[in-house]
């Protein structure tokens, strides 16, 4: 068996040419643009900010900033219930957004699959697998927010000893940088689970309809196939977006920033760059048929049958 990457892209963006721009329809674009929206409203990326360590002080007030906290909330029960309210609230929104964004990743894989654009059908068709993967984000999602929230409490635990046990900044440095490297690597596993998740396994639950742990073991038997082939392809996904997100800021600069303006609203956003995520959505698919029948979504296209010979009309006399 041969694994390749450049031949499913290629594939994916001929059959991308065709879906989008043969003929261009511009209502196909925004309902199949609106799934694929839905699909993705909960893969945003939130910046970060660095802080200040160049003073111990400033150490210090960041290693004890839990205990702080904790005193000032003692201090400010008021408030404590306001941001309690708030973060519930929040959680409620996050929850909710996941649940939709489940059943619009099999939305938008239908409108890839059978090059049609519809959004009440497949969201009814595809409840059950929806409410399944669905399901397996919030349990995966709280595996994930209990793992770095040990990872930081003990951070901010053995910080403070070693900052209270007056050392110096030799001291808490190795426990940044280990903290640090632990972070990575559980970022890098957290990330390819998430995309296997989402380019493989929801694909294998769209064509067998079958839940979310049953297309996980499917998709561990190809996985134990070729493990590189598939990390390759993490990687190669990560570059391509690099490109794309280089390619966005030129044409938004090409443009005087005017390409900006629609950039910034996020379901116009995708409309925009639908052909991008269209050949993502179908390149995925197509590197995972190539592990035999079972994993290929797209339907297979019948030959056209043989003209049948017409029949022969019997000589004059015979």
């Amino acid at each position: 068996m041969t694994i390749r990457f450049m031949e499913p892209l290629n594939l994916a963006w001929d059959r991308m040419k065709v879906a989008l721009f043969k003929p261009f329809d511009l209502h196909k674009w925004f309902v199949i643009g609106f799934n694929a929206f839905l699909a993705a409203v909960m893969e945003g990326n939130n910046g970060g900010g660095g802080g200040r360590f160049g003073k111990e002080g400033n150490f210090g007030e960041f290693i004890h900033f839990p205990r702080t906290a904790w005193t000032w909330i003692q201090n400010n029960p008021g408030w404590a219930v306001a941001i309690l309210f708030a973060i519930v609230v929040v959680i409620a929104v996050v929850v909710a957004l996941t649940w939709v964004s489940s059943r619009g990743v099999f939305m938008f894989m239908d409108n890839v699959v059978r090059d049609r654009a519809e959004i009440a059908k497949p969201w009814r068709d595809y409840r059950k697998e929806g409410d399944s993967l669905f399901l397996w984000r919030l349990v995966f999602a709280l595996i994930t927010f209990a793992v770095f929230g040990v990872l930081f409490a003990l951070f901010f635990i053995k910080g403070a000893e070693i900052y209270d046990s007056g050392q110096g900044i030799g001291f808490y440095l190795p426990l940044i940088l280990g903290l640090g490297l632990v972070v990575l690597a559980i970022v890098l596993v957290w990330g390819y689970i998430a995309l296997f998740l989402k380019d493989f396994v929801a694909a294998l639950m769209y064509k067998h309809r079958i839940s979310c742990g049953q297309a996980w073991r499917m998709f561990l038997v190809a996985f134990k196939k070729a493990p590189m082939h598939f990390i390759g392809y993490g990687l190669l996904v990560f570059l391509l977006m690099i490109l794309f997100v280089i390619a966005v800021v030129v044409a938004g600069f090409g443009t005087c920033c005017i390409g900006f303006i629609f950039l910034v609203i996020p379901y116009i956003n995708v409309v925009v760059t639908l052909p991008v995520w269209y050949t993502y959505r179908t390149f995925s698919l197509e590197f995972l048929a190539q592990f035999g029948p079972e994993y290929a979504v797209f339907p297979k296209v019948e030959a056209p049958a043989a003209p049948t010979p017409a029949p022969v009309a019997p000589a004059p006399g015979a």
